[in-house]
């Protein structure tokens, strides 16, 4: 039975058309029961080993979060590096400007070959993980860790969240760290939250309006078992909207 009570409504919808590349900012997502529409359908390697963008292990890929990435109405890949024009991709022209951005030689490569133009010919790249097809984050644990770390900056784009749920900060608690098992309902989505988000190195690189922070990381490891967030399976897929309201199930 549903509850009648929403617990918070989502205030931010985002998904990833490029592993570790920037996210594109919704208004609205459509869930299967597999992924989000247009989430994680591209990697950025290395040309000289062929290595997929790791920016929570090597520095060489740390500048990899400040290119843009969206998904045109035709679902085609568009990047741009800052100051750079958006440019469609896989292709020649934006590899050319990702490279050089990076300093080194570099391509954007799809992991399924379903998921571009049928002209393209080009090689794939393998995922490197999906855990599940909805990372979800409530502003309560933001505030926790801003309580908890007051001079750092908890940006949503540090954690790379699908949906951001707004509700009331509860003192000494990230909420939903402790909904392992629980069912939600979102709008018309239903989902069962299934493991806690274990937070990585990722999460202290800088990107446009926030620093490079350590601490970000270390607040996470000593007050949350190393986890911010929590990955979701899908019992219901639907479309969601910003605005719809959060409730147990």
């Amino acid at each position: 039975m549903q509850s009648t009570v929403a617990v918070g409504s989502v205030t931010e919808l985002w998904r990833y058309p490029a592993s570790s590349l920037a996210g594109e900012r919704l208004d609205a997502i459509s869930v299967d029961r597999e992924s989000i529409d247009g989430d994680r359908m591209f990697g950025l390697v290395d040309v000289s080993d062929n290595e997929i963008a790791r920016p929570d292990r090597d520095a060489k890929w740390h500048k990899v979060p400040r290119i843009k990435t969206r998904l045109s109405p035709a679902r085609d890949l568009e990047v741009a590096t800052p100051d750079g024009d958006w440019l469609a991709a896989p292709g020649a022209e934006s590899d050319r400007a990702v490279s050089a951005y990076l300093g080194f030689a570099a391509s954007i490569r799809p992991f399924r070959r379903e998921t571009v133009a049928p002209g393209y010919s080009g090689p794939l790249t393998a995922e490197r993980y999906r855990k599940a097809p909805i990372h979800l984050l409530t502003t309560a644990s933001l505030a926790r860790l801003k309580a908890l770390h007051p001079e750092g900056a908890p940006d949503p784009r540090r954690f790379r969240p699908n949906i951001i749920v707004d509700m009331a900060p509860i003192e000494g608690s990230f909420p939903e760290t402790e909904w392992i098992g629980r069912k939600l309902a979102i709008g018309d989505l239903l989902l069962t939250i299934s493991e806690p988000c274990r937070r990585c190195g990722f999460t202290i690189i800088a990107q446009d309006g926030f620093d490079h922070d350590p601490a970000i990381l270390r607040n996470l490891v000593r007050h949350n078992a190393h986890n911010l967030g929590v990955y979701c399976t899908v019992d219901q897929p639907a479309r969601v909207e910003i605005g719809a309201a959060m409730r147990f199930v």
